[in-house]
């Protein structure tokens, strides 16, 4: 009994040399790894860095007279600031104006306040003015804010006062945050974040990006625009790339966080003026590559 202990001890030892020897050996491996796949992290956000540092330094003169003369309305829907800023500045080098921006709460896209919404568009319509035949919030808004801010084929908007009347309606129920009542214009970007969250999160989108869509009828043309995540099913852009029927006019950049995106942004403002759209960027649905192609007149 003695030796048959004995053995099984000695056994056990040689077993348990074995395991610790392959565990120690799959812990090298799996340093090996972490650090390999480190260093190709820290390379992609190198080059990231230097791709967001070459746009920077091209992009005026890459946008340089695209919009000159035309006139941009800012639509905001939880864009990050340093977006906002950024594409304001693309604009105005490439000849544009923005005539001012209208921030949107988190209230237009919270279900539960959907009725007020739709009674309050109806409340607020100015005298002649129709509203689209939906009854989703997003369309509905999106029609009353393009009937006092955007202009279409020479057509002015309505009055300043209507506008006043509007988007004080807005702000006093909650919708809209305060700020100064843009001027007309005949292009409106609507600039959204990343991908929304909370369980409501697929509805919200879709009324974001319904909203961009009635936005694009009212005057020569809108972008949708968002950060990464706003491809996905639950961004305002995701929504609206699943809809052929919207993004056949509504042009689409789904990564203004980096310096390619915002550019591009600015590309499809111009290429909206052509009565042509695109789908841009790095995320789902992108079918057109990271910005649109710049048409070049013959001896320029």
């Amino acid at each position: 009994f003695l030796a048959l202990a004995v053995g099984v001890v000695l056994g056990s030892s040689g077993v348990s040399d074995r395991v610790l020897a392959a565990v120690s050996t799959q812990r090298d491996d799996l340093g090996a790894q972490v650090t390999r796949l480190t260093a190709e992290r820290d390379a992609l956000a190198a080059q990231g860095r230097g791709a967001d540092e070459f746009a920077s330094r091209v992009g005026p003169a890459a946008v340089r007279g695209l919009l000159a003369g035309q006139t941009v309305a800012l639509v905001v829907a939880g864009a990050d600031v340093q977006d906002r800023d950024a594409l304001t500045g693309l604009v105005d080098q490439a000849g544009g104006t923005v005539t001012g921006q209208v921030e949107l709460t988190d209230a237009v896209g919270d279900p539960p306040r959907a009725d007020q919404l739709r009674e309050l568009t109806s409340q607020l319509l100015p005298t002649g003015a129709q509203l689209p035949a939906a009854s989703d919030t997003g369309s509905l808004v999106g029609g009353l804010l393009g009937g006092v801010l955007l202009a279409r084929d020479g057509q002015a908007p309505s009055g300043r006062d209507d506008a006043d009347s509007v988007l004080t309606g807005l702000t006093s129920a909650g919708f809209v945050h305060p700020g100064q009542v843009p001027g007309a214009a005949n292009l409106v970007l609507v600039l959204t974040g990343g991908a929304q969250d909370g369980l409501d999160a697929a509805d919200t989108a879709a009324v974001y990006a319904r909203l961009a869509a009635q936005l694009d009828l009212a005057g020569r043309g809108a972008v949708l625009a968002g950060r990464s995540g706003s491809a996905d099913a639950t961004g305002a852009i995701g929504v609206a790339r699943a809809d052929p029927h919207v993004v056949a006019r509504l042009s689409t950049v789904d990564d203004v966080q980096s310096g390619t995106g915002r550019i591009a942004v600015v590309l499809a403002l111009h290429e909206q003026l052509d009565e042509r759209a695109g789908s841009y960027g790095t995320g789902t649905g992108a079918t057109d590559g990271a910005a649109p192609a710049v048409r070049v007149a013959p001896g320029a």
